[in-house]
This record gives structure tokens, sequence and C-alpha cells, in this order.
């Protein structure tokens, strides 16, 4: 005989017997729902772990745009205090009266009397001419 077979035993029925087998069954219930209890708890708890984290990835990524922003902006700012500084320094230099004579004759050509004003290329028009004749 390969399997085992089962033995019909007769249980005892005594009222002690019968409370044994009811405190079986409530501590099994009891265990199942301490079971069913956790199961509920670390899964909840598993869903806020999830969550918690991908507010902190996505909080972090959002910190990290801004700060290259930030950084981007800085720069930005930098060169306009330079632009500032320098056209302050214009201001300045055009209400001198000598020196707007200079940039009207240095721009437009214009000339005192008797002076004669002479074109000379600068040296990037120079450059491009003969980079385009060896062309």
């Amino acid at each position: 005989m390969g399997a085992i077979k089962k033995r019909n035993v007769a249980k005892i029925q005594t009222s002690y017997a019968k409370q044994q087998e009811v405190a079986e069954i409530n501590v099994n219930m009891k265990r199942k729902r301490l079971y069913r209890r956790l199961s509920v708890f670390f899964i909840g708890a598993a869903v806020l772990f999830v969550f918690m984290i991908s507010t902190l990835v996505s909080q972090s990524s959002v910190l990290d745009e801004k700060r290259a922003e930030k950084k981007k902006l800085d720069q930005e700012l930098a060169l306009l205090k330079k632009k500032e500084v320098m056209l302050e320094e214009e201001i300045v230099k055009l209400n001198d009266d000598e020196y707007i004579s200079k940039l009207a004759r240095k721009d437009y050509f214009l000339s005192e009397n008797g002076e004669v004003i002479f074109n000379i290329p600068d040296n990037k028009e120079k450059d491009d001419k003969k980079g385009k004749s060896t062309n």
C-alpha cells in the first residue's frame, strides 16, 4: 500500500474536550486576524514609504532645476552689472564736450577747420578681406 490511509478515530465528547476545541478555534481565529492586521499595516507602510520616496525624488529634481536656473541668472546678473558700469562711464564721458567731438570725428568723419581725415580699415576688416581673397 503506497498511500497512507486515513484512520477513523473517534473523538472524546466531553465538555472539557469541547472547551479545548473552541479555545483552539478562537486562538486560530485571533492568529488569522493578527496576520490580516499586520498585512494591512505593512502594505499601508509600504505605500506610504513609496509615496515619501517619490516625493523626495521629485523635490530633489525640482531643487536641482532651481539651482541651475539660479546659477544661470547669477551669471546674467553679473553681465548686466558690468554693462551697467560701462554705460555709466559712457554717460560721464558723454557729458564731456571734448569726448563728444572726438566721437563725432571718428564715427561721422567730421573734421575741424584745416584737418584732413584718412580712413584706415580696422584689423577685422583686413582679416575678412584676406580670408575672402585666399578662398
